[in-house]
């Protein structure tokens, strides 16, 4: 199995007349925890956004192990179903859905994007939300959930089908500093099992304790980092 889990080769977006990202170039590999930096604006989100296919882009290629996504269209059926098997993806505010318990959200995508039975993606549900330690929420309803466990309720829903790439949207942005360690314990047991993790963040001390590589994003380009 290669070492390489995501590669994004010259990648292009342009939205209207505003400039995206200009020819980014950026490697991970298996059990590297990637910190994505720059100011507001800079285009972090946005590479996210394009690994897992929720964006289209103008030029260049994405590849996620085995699965290619090329420039200039929206993915296919059988594409994105492939790709959701290589992605996780956890989003600044959560994004649960609010009328469906925590396992219930876990649950979702093995049962009816991948055809899981409902038994053995309840059992899969269980354990993530045990091994994140919130298996005592699994009955509660998003809006019942602290901001720490709504990120960990969301963080076993990215996992739930076992990608290898996991990514994070600024994932300190309303977590106080106990949540904070909490979070970084987290990520460094999932490098430990060999997955690969990408962050977009803001917080240059959560990178900088937990990161084993920041790179830095300015106007859409990969720029040198200033220390």
């Amino acid at each position: 199995m290669s070492e390489r889990v995501l590669q994004l080769t010259d990648v292009h977006v342009q939205r209207g007349t505003r400039r995206i990202l200009a020819g980014v170039t950026l490697e991970t590999r298996r059990g590297e925890l990637v910190a994505v930096m720059g100011p507001s604006g800079s285009g972090k989100t946005t590479i996210l956004r394009l690994v897992a296919g929720l964006e289209p882009f103008q030029s260049g290629r994405i590849e996620v192990e085995d699965v290619t996504l090329d420039a200039g269209g929206t993915p296919s059926t059988t594409m994105v179903r492939r790709l959701r098997r290589k992605v996780g993806i956890v989003f600044q505010f959560h994004c649960l859905f609010e009328h469906l318990s925590a396992i219930q959200n876990v649950c979702l995508a093995p049962v009816h994007a991948h055809g899981v039975g409902v038994r053995d993606a309840t059992r899969r549900g269980q354990e993530l939300l045990a091994a994140f330690g919130v298996d005592h929420r699994a009955d509660a309803l998003p809006r019942e959930l602290s901001g720490g466990e709504a990120q960990r309720v969301a963080i076993a829903r990215a996992l739930a089908v076992d990608p290898p790439l996991l990514l994070l949207d600024e994932p300190t942005a309303s977590l106080d500093p106990a949540r904070r360690g909490e979070l970084g314990d987290l990520l460094k047991q999932l490098l430990a099992q060999g997955r690969t993790l990408v962050i977009a963040t803001h917080d240059e001390d959560f990178a900088q304790l937990y990161a084993t590589r920041i790179v830095v994003l300015d106007n859409g380009v990969v720029v040198p980092r200033r220390y």
